[in-house]
């Protein structure tokens, strides 16, 4: 096997500490911002270091797969371990606070749908009509670009929301909730965050 370069090798242990800490591999984008590189460079390492049998992944959001094994992690055949949160304070990176726990769910349930990333419970009643109740549980794709009439959870100074979405100019965008009783908020750019797309719901009876 071809010797790690420095760099390499701090990836590696980036991405472990990371799913040790958060039960699911970082994103490309948080590689970035954690060692302050592009995020073709982090590709260009990621390459290098599958070519080195380090690691494996595919196309979908947070599929890096560590081929080094450590106590902590697991995996489930034809299934996806992900977070559940409460709420949300920011990315999930920074959200470990409002973490419940983890939910197991089969590939098949949204395979073809989006890439999930996390779980949001969600906190009002505010999107009942469309059939989303407080206590929900909503999988989330953090990745996906949201298009105008897309429910997301969107990261506002109240809590993480499930609302409608609409695109407005000047990077603002509308958060309208269900049976259009209220007016929609206008969000600018700082004063809310979309955290993904909603992609599946889950509820208990």
């Amino acid at each position: 096997m071809k010797k790690l370069t420095e760099k390499q090798r701090k990836i590696l242990d980036f991405i472990e500490g990371f799913i040790r800490r958060y039960g699911m591999p970082p994103t490309v984008s948080e590689i970035s911002e954690n060692f302050g590189i592009k995020t073709s460079t982090v590709f260009a390492h990621l390459r290098a270091l599958q070519r080195k049998n380090q690691l494996s992944r595919s196309s979908k959001a947070r599929s890096i797969a560590l081929s080094r094994h450590f106590p902590g992690t697991r995996s489930v055949r034809g299934a996806v371990a992900v977070p559940v949160f409460r709420d949300l304070t920011g990315s999930v990176a920074e959200s470990s606070r409002c973490r419940e726990g983890e939910l197991i769910i089969n590939r098949t349930m949204y395979d073809g749908v989006h890439d999930v990333g996390f779980a949001l419970r969600v906190r009002d009643d505010a999107m009942r009509e469309l059939g989303i109740w407080a206590g929900d549980l909503i999988l989330v794709a953090p990745e996906a670009e949201p298009r105008p009439g897309d429910i997301v959870a969107a990261v506002t100074p109240e809590g993480a929301v499930f609302r409608s979405y609409y695109p407005g100019e000047g990077g603002r965008f509308e958060l309208r909730e269900a049976g259009g009783t209220a007016p929609g908020r206008i969000c600018r750019s700082g004063e809310a965050g979309i955290a993904g797309v909603a992609a599946l719901l889950i509820r208990r009876f």
